[in-house]
């Protein structure tokens, strides 16, 4: 068996004083996506903001492969509107990045020839997808997105997500994403993990979606729709669900 990218080891995260999250431990393997799901206070985006250190941990530890290159989309990115800054520009923050790599890193990000435009300037898609350029650019072994279609609509989170799905195709990185976009991103997953301060539920997305824990938090109608959508994988996911109704915070 390969050796993670990453792995997070009986994580446990308090913010004054009040414990967001409980021994989370998660393993995420070359080249596989892996979808955080839950809901609003469980802990999701502290999570994924813990993976690169963002966060001080109260116990537990984050092994990270050598040398790991990580790519990060945020969950939103506020720009002074009286900013003038291009997508160009803005690539090329904080140190010079060459034209060649501008142009390969716009294209797998499905907005190729944007690099003039003003970033106040571009659609929320669009936005996004130059983000998600920025995140590539030095070609990432694991690429984390933390709710990065937000704002977006149904056709163009499942857009995005498709671009997503290339872009580990070819560059061969790990993904782990944070959404809301539940049948959706589910569908686009190797692997979901159901998170409620702890670790509720894990597995493949069909074993997911019909676990008792994840449809008492997300309701009955997820797996059919989830069918709509399901691409298909030549390997599988053990599931290993256990019940707990603590709560954390996002």
């Amino acid at each position: 068996m390969t050796s993670p990218v990453i792995a997070a080891r009986d994580l446990t995260i308090r913010i004054e004083g009040r414990e967001i999250l409980h021994k989370v431990s998660m393993t995420v393997q070359p080249a596989e996506i892996v979808t955080i799901v839950g809901p609003n206070g469980s802990g999701k985006s502290t999570f994924l903001r813990a993976l690169i250190g963002a966060v001080p941990l109260a116990s537990g530890r984050v092994e990270r492969a050598p040398g790991l290159r990580i790519g990060y989309v945020p969950q939103k990115l506020a720009l002074d509107s009286a900013l003038p800054i291009t997508v160009r520009r803005f690539l090329s923050l904080p140190r010079r990045i060459s034209d060649d790599r501008v142009t390969d890193a716009m294209s797998r990000a499905g907005v190729p020839g944007l690099e003039s435009r003003q970033m106040t300037d571009l659609s929320g898609g669009q936005f996004q997808r130059v983000l998600l350029a920025r995140a590539i650019l030095e070609r990432p072994q694991l690429l984390l997105l933390d709710e990065a279609t937000q704002g977006l609509d149904q056709p163009g989170a499942a857009a995005f997500y498709q671009r997503i799905e290339e872009v580990r195709r070819d560059l061969g990185c790990a993904v782990v994403m944070v959404s809301h976009d539940l049948h959706v991103v589910m569908a686009a997953s190797d692997r979901v993990l159901c998170l409620n301060g702890h670790i509720c539920c894990e597995g493949a997305p069909e074993v997911v979606a019909d676990a008792p824990e994840y449809r008492a938090l997300f309701g009955t109608g997820t797996k059919g729709t989830l069918a709509l959508y399901r691409h298909q994988h030549s390997h599988r996911h053990d599931a290993d669900c256990e019940h707990d109704n603590s709560h954390g915070a996002d």
